[in-house]
């Protein structure tokens, strides 16, 4: 005869992690802290982009159009430290 299945085991409630709530700031300095070089590329970024602008309102199209390919390749190396720090942390949580 077939022996009887062993009884399911005994239910016991799962104690969840309890987090503490992060503010804006709390956030935005933890994360700064980590990567730091992506809001000194949106910084960098936004400062040629101003003085693009300023030159082009002023007339001197060459340096407006300088200040824009600039403004390009801010934003790619903005971009790239962004995807550079993204790898770091899942390369972190992996160990």
């Amino acid at each position: 005869m077939a022996a009887e299945p062993p009884p399911p085991p005994p239910l016991e409630p799962i104690v969840l992690p309890v987090f503490r709530e992060e503010s804006f700031g709390d956030k935005f300095l933890r994360k700064t802290r980590e990567n730091p070089l992506v809001p000194l590329g949106c910084l960098c970024t936004v400062g040629i982009l101003t003085y693009g602008l300023i030159n082009f309102k002023r007339g001197d199209t060459r340096k407006s159009q300088l200040m824009m390919r600039a403004r390009i390749l801010a934003q790619g190396l903005t971009v790239a430290a962004l995807l550079g720090g993204m790898a770091a942390t899942a390369m972190k949580s992996r160990k």
